[in-house]
């Protein structure tokens, strides 16, 4: 496929200089692979810690094989059977995915209009659902929605389980926004989870991670197996970290194209929804899935999600994005509702 805008990758390969330091960083690993990695991976939980700041230390900090296997282990520490997880969808589908792999009861709460969740909604249905967990995704994803620090910080204070705040798009959002890190100092039940995958271009590397009070870590500590992080993604994932302002100069690119993609598509009739993640979930589409075989004509893959009249689209680069919006506008009426 030449155009690929499905899952939300990093669309920009990783600067020369930095894969050569990458590159490097690896091949010393090679080299005592023999000897099983360090499992508290202490050097990177350090390297996480000072890229996060924010007070954050490396005992606040817990990492496995991508963001996925973190919420794993999140529940299998704190869910399991005869506990339940509140989330909101649509959000990622991957939370109600391991909830049902771990045997913890996924209960669907429901949004505000604007796929917006509110305080008191958050409020509301954590009184009614009485969760054992509650996640929230910041942004969220499917639709780009930003979650207040209100929403989070009246949600943990409605309940006495954990309270998980899914941040994988974070650094998209708009400079000097706070995140939910900014909630963690004494609130020990509050997790932040972060990844690699998205702003560090590292999703074939497999990287998430978290921050929350260290007694979080020690849970997961019970639940992990083995030597979970390799000495090869340490190694990978410790040397990109030494080039974090580099690696995050391209998010400002990603960020100039979501945004070309949030202003030109209304312009075709496709009205869209704000944006602070590295896509654009957009509307007024007569049948997206028709639309979405066109698109893979052209080879341009984007996402059907089966939201109604919605189709998303991940920003690419300035040639891919013309591409997309290009292929849009050669659709035309035919796409559009009403038309």
């Amino acid at each position: 496929m030449r155009i690929r805008l499905n899952v939300n990758e990093n669309t920009h390969p990783i600067p020369e200089d930095v894969a050569t330091d990458i590159v490097r960083a690896v091949a010393e690993a090679v080299l005592t692979v023999n000897r099983y990695p360090d499992r508290e991976f202490t050097i990177l939980r350090e390297s996480l810690a000072g890229y996060l700041g924010a007070g954050v230390t490396r005992e606040n900090i817990w990492a496995a094989n991508g963001s996925n296997e973190v919420l794993q282990q999140i529940l299998q520490a704190f869910g399991g059977p005869g506990r339940s997880v509140l989330g909101f969808p649509p959000t990622y589908s991957m939370h109600s995915i391991i909830a049902a792999g771990t045997n913890t009861s996924w209960i669907e709460g429901e949004r505000d209009e604007n796929f917006e969740i509110s305080p008191q909604t958050a409020v509301r249905w954590i009184e009614k659902a009485k969760p054992d967990l509650v996640f929230f995704c910041s942004p969220n994803n499917p639709t780009g929605t930003p979650l207040s620090l209100e929403t989070i910080s009246a949600a943990y204070d409605a309940t006495d389980g954990i309270v998980v705040v899914d941040e994988a798009y974070a650094e998209f959002a708009p400079s000097g926004v706070p995140t939910a890190l900014s909630l963690l100092e004494g609130r020990e039940r509050l997790i932040v989870s972060r990844t690699m995958s998205k702003a560090f271009a590292f999703a074939g590397a497999r990287l998430g991670y978290l921050a929350a009070d260290p007694a979080v870590a020690d849970a997961l500590r019970l639940v992990r197996l083995p030597y979970h992080l390799s000495a090869l993604t340490q190694a990978a994932a410790i040397a990109a970290l030494a080039h974090s302002a580099e690696m995050l100069a391209m998010v400002d690119d990603i960020k100039a194209q979501r945004d070309r993609i949030l202003e030109e598509l209304p312009k075709l009739g496709f009205p869209v929804w704000p944006s602070w993640s590295n896509f654009v979930l957009f509307g007024g589409v007569a049948d997206p899935h028709a639309v979405f075989e066109a698109l893979l004509e052209q080879d341009i893959i984007i996402r059907d999600l089966g939201i109604a009249n919605h189709l998303r689209v991940t920003a690419g680069t300035t040639a891919e994005t013309t591409v997309f919006l290009d292929a849009m506008a050669g659709l035309g009426s035919v796409a559009r509702i009403g038309a």
